[in-house]
């Protein structure tokens, strides 16, 4: 979460977990999936029979025995890098609102529960065009401002903050007074 106040840990029961009522909006992120389980199969295998090719035409010399470390280590690095992004896939942000609360509940790769919470009466959705990264999203409120959906597109974060501020207009009609 560069430029902004990382979200808080939460020490205790979050206020949304104790809520009865289904919130007025809800909103499940994550990260794009674009490589399933059997692609990386045949992104594995495709890599391992192109690495094959050259080995051919040397089978049974020394010089292939010298060169099929580089090419196993290559591949072993392929797989570990394609496996790391899978388990850096597993990071969600889920968004909840209710008239008198919304909450934002990020999930880490490592297991990792970050919370937090703001009265939506006061909390301001800002969108960055000109930001780095482009259109960069942001909810401050309760003394801090947090990143959100970092890992979508530009158009995405978009989209979703006119939802949220649909969604945060509406709550805020719905507020008791």
């Amino acid at each position: 979460m560069a430029r902004q106040s990382p979200i808080h840990a939460a020490a205790g029961d979050s206020p949304a977990v104790r809520r009865q009522d289904p919130p007025l909006y809800e909103a499940r992120l994550w990260p794009n999936r674009s490589l399933s389980s059997r692609g990386f199969r045949w992104v594995m295998g495709g890599a391992a029979a192109m690495m094959a090719l050259p080995f051919i035409p040397l089978a049974g010399t020394p010089v292939a025995a010298g060169l099929a470390p580089f090419a196993l280590g290559a591949l072993a690095l392929l797989w570990l890098m394609i496996r790391r992004n899978y388990r850096d896939g597993r990071l969600t942000e889920t968004l909840r609102l209710w008239p008198e609360l919304i909450e934002v509940e990020r999930r880490e790769p490592d297991g990792r529960v970050l919370r937090w919470s703001a009265n939506p009466y006061w909390v301001k959705l800002r969108l960055h065009p000109e930001g780095r990264p482009e259109n960069y999203l942001t909810l401050e409120g309760g003394g801090r401002v947090i990143e959100l959906g970092g890992f979508l597109s530009p158009e995405e974060r978009v989209a979703l903050a006119a939802q949220i501020e649909d969604a945060l207009a509406r709550a805020r009609r719905a507020q008791p007074r």
